[in-house]
């Protein structure tokens, strides 16, 4: 018995970054005006900073579950950018910038692939602000720009510095 529970104890950081996944998918069937949404994405958030806390404070850190939270990240900003583009009033220099950084992020990936055989992504300082920033930020959106244009400066430089951790074989 104690054995089970240890290891589903074990389990609990994956199993937060797929509740994240699925509560990402979730958002996509909410009203964003709504406090459901909202509520959905403050949990998506949360998630994102508990997961790999609770990943290191249980010893239970693996290459699966850091490529698990990695990917969540990436579905649940998939996700809020499809349900809250239509309501948010972009500005087309915003969209260049993002894309800008998704390309490099593409290029990291393809580099990595040739580098390391294999999808890489580093957990940095700057990875993880970046994601604290954007979940900050964005709902400010509605409001002013200027946080989510820090948020979008600090993402380049993360995805910058994730490049050369990956093309000099710094990952982690």
């Amino acid at each position: 018995m104690g054995r089970i529970n240890r290891f589903s104890v074990k389990r609990l950081p994956n199993d937060i970054s797929a509740f994240r996944i699925a509560g990402s998918i979730g958002l996509l069937f909410c009203d964003v005006s709504g406090l459901p949404f909202w509520v959905l994405y403050a949990l998506c958030g949360i998630s994102d900073m508990v997961d790999g806390w609770l990943a290191r404070k249980l010893h239970a850190e693996t290459k699966a579950g850091a490529i698990l939270d990695s990917v969540s990240d990436i579905v649940f900003v998939a996700c809020c950018a499809i349900r809250l583009s239509p309501v948010l009033d972009i500005p087309t220099w915003l969209w260049i910038w993002a894309g800008i950084i998704v390309t490099i992020k593409i290029m990291n990936q393809v580099s990595a692939l040739v580098v390391r055989k294999r999808f890489c992504f580093p957990h940095t300082v700057a990875n993880k602000l970046t994601g604290l920033l954007l979940f900050l930020t964005v709902p400010g959106m509605f409001w002013s720009l200027i946080p989510v244009s820090i948020a979008a400066a600090i993402a380049t430089f993360a995805a910058v510095q994730e490049g050369h951790f990956i093309r000099t074989k710094q990952v982690f």
